[in-house]
C-alpha cells in the first residue's frame, strides 16, 4: 500500500481450491458490488494449492485492490482463511466463499450488527430456512442438522448455523481469534466461534439468503471421520485452555 493511498474498510477473504470455473465470474460481480458500495476495500484471494489455474484466473484481473496469495500445498479452508485473515489490512473483514451462495447484498445485514455493537456477525440459513432458496438435498440436510446439534451440545451453544461461509469482523477481533485457531480443515468455523465466545466477544447469528452450491468441495460421508475428530480435538484443546491476546 502506498503512502498516498486510502486503508481500506473492508477486507474481503476467500478461500479457494480449484475454483478456476467459478472464480473470475464471482470476482467481477464482486468488484461491481464493492465498488458501487463506495468505501474502499481490498479483496484477498488465498489459493490453497489448487492444481488448476485458480491463481492465473484471479491474476488476469489486474486490479490493484485485489491480492493473491498462493498456498505452496494444500493445507485445508481453515489454513487458508486463516493466511488470508492475517494478511488483511481493512478495519472489517468478510470471510465468504467462492460460490457466493449467499448473495453480496447479505452484506448490509451483517455490516447493521457490527454498527449496533457486535464484535462478529454470522450469516445463519437456520434462522429463517424461508430464505433458503435452494435448500441442499434431504441426506445433506439432515447431516448438517445433525453436525449442528453436536456443535450445540459440545462446544457453542446457543448457535444455530457454524458453517455457513458468510462471517463478518471487525479486524482486530479476528486477528485475535484466529491467532488462536488451530483446525486447519472444514470445521475451523466452529473453534473461530468457540474462541470469540471464549474471549468474550459479541457474537450475533443473522438470518441470510443462501442458494445451495451443487459443486461443493465438502464430502459428507468421506470427511465424516476426520470432521469428528477435529470436533473432538477442539472440546480437549479448550476444556480448561483460555485463549491468548484479547
Amino acid at each position: 500500500m502506498s503512502e498516498d493511498s486510502v486503508p481500506p474498510h473492508l477486507t474481503v477473504v476467500i478461500p479457494c481450491f480449484n475454483e478456476e470455473a467459478r472464480l473470475g465470474a464471482s470476482l467481477d460481480a464482486l468488484l461491481a458490488f464493492l465498488s458501487e458500495r463506495g468505501d474502499p476495500f481490498e479483496i484477498v484471494i488465498v489459493d490453497d494449492g489448487s492444481t488448476d489455474r485458480t491463481a492465473d484466473c484471479a491474476r488476469t484481473r489486474s486490479d490493484p485492490r485485489l491480492r493473491i496469495i498462493v498456498l505452496p500445498r494444500n493445507r485445508g479452508k481453515g489454513a487458508a482463511v486463516k493466511a488470508g485473515v492475517m494478511a488483511a489490512q481493512g478495519d472489517r473483514i468478510l470471510m465468504m466463499d467462492a460460490d457466493l451462495s449467499t448473495p453480496l447484498e447479505e452484506l448490509e445485514k451483517l455490516s447493521r450488527a457490527l454498527d449496533a455493537g457486535a464484535d462478529v456477525a454470522i450469516g445463519s440459513r437456520a434462522l429463517e430456512r424461508s430464505l433458503v432458496t435452494r435448500p441442499q438435498g434431504l441426506f445433506r440436510d439432515r447431516i448438517g442438522r445433525a453436525f449442528n446439534g453436536v456443535v450445540r451440545t459440545l462446544l457453542v451453544p446457543g448457535i444455530r448455523d457454524s458453517q455457513c461461509g458468510f462471517k463478518l469482523f471487525l479486524a482486530p477481533v479476528a486477528k485475535s481469534i484466529f491467532r488462536n485457531v488451530r483446525c486447519r480443515g472444514w470445521a475451523f468455523d466452529v473453534e473461530v466461534l468457540l474462541v470469540a465466545k471464549r474471549m468474550g466477544f459479541v457474537v450475533r447469528e443473522i438470518p441470510v439468503h443462501w442458494e445451495n452450491d451443487t459443486a461443493s468441495h465438502v464430502r459428507v460421508v468421506r470427511d465424516a471421520p476426520a470432521t469428528l475428530a477435529s470436533l473432538l480435538a477442539m472440546r480437549l484443546r479448550w476444556w480448561a485452555r483460555r485463549p491468548k491476546d484479547r
